[in-house]
């Protein structure tokens, strides 16, 4: 007899702070330049769906970035972030790609965007019940959760990880599993997880 389980691997790239758009100027209400080394043809395709961060080399905190791209369902999504004062605004909106992201006003000086730590990686995109999983854990401990439908769907299960860089965990999934009746999301901050095997049927 064959078994209907299915599995997925999940593990994300560290952030990278200019991957997106390297430090250069940025004209009056003119678009970044997508080059970094995240990009491909003028746009970025993330290894998952993650937030994006600007970094302004001075104060940016009248201006705004607006972002442009696809997000953890594959949906067209625009997001705005708030330019800062000579820091790294991060924005909350999880893009699975990126066409553009245009500066909304005249920047005070050069000008970065890279991608950030929040992660929201899907198990599947449909129907499922997740039936176990196996976790990486890193050096720091963070909260695992587990969302219906898309990043901001109904919580369905959280679990917490071990600040011991790669130990293992096994958390208990009930007999019938936990069901997730329009897909499912894993959510989690890059640096408090390795990796992560879910099973699913």
């Amino acid at each position: 007899m064959s078994s209907d389980i299915e599995s997925t691997f999940i593990t994300a790239a560290a952030a990278d702070p200019d991957g997106i758009s390297t430090a250069a100027s940025v004209g009056n209400n003119a678009a970044l330049v997508i080059g970094g080394a995240l990009a491909s043809g003028g746009a970025v395709t993330f290894d998952q769906p993650r937030n994006v961060t600007i970094l302004s080399a001075g104060n940016d905190s009248s201006k705004s970035f607006t972002v442009v791209g696809t997000d953890e369902t594959g949906a067209a999504v625009t997001e705005s972030i708030t330019g800062a004062n000579a820091d790294t605004a991060v924005g909350t909106q999880h893009f699975a790609t990126l066409a553009s992201i245009t500066a909304v006003g005249n920047p005070a000086g050069n000008v970065s965007a890279g991608s950030g730590t929040s992660i929201a990686a899907p198990m599947f995109q449909g129907r499922m019940r997740l039936k176990g999983m196996y976790a990486v854990n890193t050096a720091t401990a963070g909260t695992i959760t587990f969302r219906e439908t898309n990043a901001t769907g109904g919580i369905r299960m959280q679990f917490n990880t071990c600040a011991a860089a790669n130990s293992t965990e096994y958390p208990d999934v009930p007999d019938d599993g936990v069901l997730f009746k329009s897909g499912g999301y894993v959510l989690y901050t890059q640096t408090t997880l390795s990796s992560l095997t879910v099973f699913y049927a």
